[in-house]
């Protein structure tokens, strides 16, 4: 990983800027076209080890279920096909355009910093790619697990921080260029807006902390190519994230080779690892 003082890139030393002091804004805008191009490749990219992990939470026919950061809606209604007629899911996210309405589903607008949207209880309760934004993931984690019922689930998928080693580049300063792109966005923008790349690791003790039993994880990871839909999420936060990289120090030149790379069919680095963890709580 690169040094946090100062980072050779293309045979240059750049110092680290600072940005900011922290911030409780959301990072991204899921509402804006291109949220709604991210939503898309998020639910393409880690679907399948969600709804592995899912499985094994045992969902059937009438269970209530809360599912939170809901997105496009794809793993809320692969619960509300298995909780049946006679189940219910409750669909949570701060911005709900990009959901349909679906049969057994309650689509709720909300910040889950203002709460839950009942006390519940619920038999499962998921979440992915939200506790690690919110400055109170902790406590919210407990706050979740108190709205479980007795033998419920609660499932949570997180970022990790393991790096997104480059496998192959057109040139040696394009491989350069992604890894001090990582490192703006990863170690400088998103440290500012509050999003924590460790949370994912600490997931399970903290569950255990809070009294759940039966964990199990995985973690996930795969080769994104240029052009592909990996790459393709990376080029989207990139341009979400335009504003916030300039001010750490990219520059125009950097940001336009970036985005160029990444639809390069001729780069290819490991994506983000992905760790989904279930626990239950004790009958």
């Amino acid at each position: 990983m690169p040094d946090r003082t100062d980072l050779q890139q293309g045979g240059t030393r750049v110092a680290e800027p600072e940005v900011g002091g922290g911030s409780e804004e959301y990072l991204f805008d899921t509402g804006s076209d291109l949220g709604k191009q991210h939503v898309a490749l998020l639910e393409h990219l880690l679907d399948e080890p969600t709804l592995r992990t899912l499985q094994g939470a045992g969902v059937r026919e009438g269970s209530r279920c809360l599912e939170i950061g809901a997105g496009g809606g794809s793993v809320a209604r692969w619960l509300a096909e298995r909780a049946g007629p006679s189940g219910h899911v409750i669909a949570v996210d701060l911005e709900t355009g990009h959901l349909d309405e679906f049969p057994g589903i309650d689509i709720r607008r909300q910040d889950i910093h203002d709460g839950l949207p009942d006390d519940g209880p619920y038999d499962l309760i998921h979440a992915r790619l939200v506790l690690a934004h919110l400055p109170r993931r902790r406590e919210l984690l407990r706050d979740l697990v108190a709205a479980l019922a007795p033998g419920g689930w609660l499932v949570l998928g997180e970022l990790g921080d393991r790096p997104m080693t480059v496998l192959s580049a057109p040139t040696e300063s394009d491989a350069a260029l992604f890894t001090y792109m990582q490192h703006l966005s990863l170690e400088v923008v998103s440290p500012a807006r509050g999003l924590s790349m460790t949370w994912a690791a600490e997931v399970p003790e903290q569950m255990a902390a809070a009294g759940l039993v039966d964990l199990h994880g995985l973690q996930h990871s795969e080769t994104a190519r240029g052009g592909a839909a990996g790459s393709l999420l990376h080029r989207n936060l990139n341009m979400q994230a335009e504003p916030m990289l300039r001010e750490a120090g990219a520059t125009t030149a950097q940001l336009t080779r970036y985005r160029e790379l990444l639809l390069d069919p001729s780069f290819m680095a490991w994506f983000y690892e992905f760790v989904c963890v279930r626990g239950r709580r004790p009958a």
